[in-house]
């Protein structure tokens, strides 16, 4: 008898799945432990993994479709054997919300819907997306490709699932594939399906945005000693042979998470009736993908030195990147980072990853004209960082008082050694 392979339920918010590539087709022999497909979840696209043996009889959502968690997905049985009859799947409604305002993001995701439905779906899902559209590119790949002028449509990825990665570029680059100059490049107009990622993120900022009353304060801080001291403790570790290169990013992660010891206040969530200050740091911050923002989480921060929290970001990142990341390692923050400083910006304020007390924002390092103790005029490297605080929980002062502690930790980085 055939076995049925359902649509998992992979965390607990999950109430459907999009299939975004299936690795094995109708007809082929599988085993246990072989990856059938990637599903895309509410917060990560995942690998679906076979705990069967057999052949794949029947494949009843294609690439590109949406089931309800607990949906058959395939059936894996004896090559010949007739696979079961399954209908066809209906996407669950979510699941009442307690807050008021998240009817309001029901109700747009309701009309977006009973849009999408008037038109008949296309047999083919993935061939129904123009090519263009289908061009996968981390953030810093199509930010060179557009600096060179040279089309993505023209090279071909090596990242997972195809993804086009630096180094496709500037091979691509090396070896004489010519762009259009950027001011030339033809406009088109294209409509983009909408990733359940994508839809989950829109749904929550705009919950967080209308039911979090935000307040927002920014400081600029001096970010010479933080350069000169990564450069030297960079050279350090290369002289023990560690193959590990600090980022102004991980500096920024550390400060964070001795600026939340100190003013633990900001490390606190908002539960309604009450407001639970918590008594760990768990830090997440932002990665920008394809299909959004995720937010890994780097639990007990303030217990683990900067090498460590290096060490971590960065496998959270590659994780991210290879769409590897767990539910849980990306749940439970108390506070979130996000830095757009590589992308040249000078300051923003994030939308608070709720129910986290706030946000920290941190622009790029910029040289300025500034004013010594002498009441000379010099130039300084100067970064802008910036809070969103949610106002049920902390007040202005709190969140003052906070990035007063972070630009202390960035501009002594010797203090957060010990």
């Amino acid at each position: 008898m055939a076995n049925i392979i359902e649509m998992p339920k992979l965390s607990d918010t999950m109430t459907d799945g999009t299939v975004v590539s299936w690795l094995k087709k109708e007809g082929d022999v599988v085993e246990s432990g072989d990856i059938l497909a990637e599903i895309e979840t509410d917060k990560a696209t995942q690998e679906l993994e076979c705990f069967d043996e057999g052949t794949i009889l029947k494949i009843y959502v294609q690439a590109s479709g949406k089931a309800p968690c607990g949906h058959p997905l395939c059936a894996i049985g004896e090559k010949g054997e007739d696979p079961p009859k399954v209908e066809e799947p209906v996407a669950k409604p979510e699941a009442e919300k307690e807050n008021k305002g998240q009817e309001e993001a029901k109700a747009i995701q309701a009309k977006a819907k009973s849009k999408t439905t008037k038109s008949p779906p296309a047999k083919n899902p993935v061939q129904a997306v123009n090519s263009k559209q289908r061009s996968f590119a981390s953030p810093l790949a199509r930010k060179i490709a557009d600096e060179k002028g040279i089309p993505l449509e023209a090279i071909k990825g090596s990242g997972p699932s195809g993804r086009i990665v630096q180094a496709d570029v500037i091979a691509a680059s090396q070896a004489g594939i010519k762009g259009i100059p950027a001011a030339s490049v033809p406009l088109e107009e294209k409509i983009t399906p909408v990733s359940t990622i994508r839809e989950v993120i829109a749904r929550r900022l705009l919950e967080s945005k209308t039911q979090v009353p935000h307040f927002y304060l920014e400081k600029e801080v001096d970010a010479s000693p933080l350069l000169k001291t990564r450069v030297a403790l960079n050279e350090k570790l290369k002289k023990l042979g560690q193959s590990i290169k600090l980022t102004v990013n991980d500096y920024i992660l550390k400060a964070s998470a001795e600026a939340l010891r100190t003013v633990p206040a900001m490390n606190s969530s908002w539960e309604g009736e009450n407001i639970r200050q918590h008594g760990s740091v768990h830090l997440s911050f932002g990665v920008a993908l394809e299909d959004g923002l995720v937010t890994p989480v780097i639990r007990d921060a303030e217990k683990k030195d900067l090498v460590t929290i290096s060490r971590e970001a960065r496998e959270l990142i590659d994780k991210a990147r290879s769409k590897k990341l767990t539910p849980e390692e990306m749940s439970g923050s108390t506070f979130t980072v996000t830095n757009l400083g590589m992308y040249g910006i000078n300051s923003f304020y994030g939308i608070i990853n709720t129910p986290n007390a706030g946000i920290l924002s941190v622009g790029g390092t910029f040289k300025k004209p500034i004013v010594d103790e002498n009441d000379n005029i010099i130039i300084g490297n100067r970064m802008s960082v910036g809070i969103s605080g949610d106002h049920r929980v902390v007040d202005g002062a709190v969140g003052a008082l906070f990035l007063q502690a972070l630009a202390e930790n960035l501009e002594n980085p010797a203090i957060m050694m010990v």
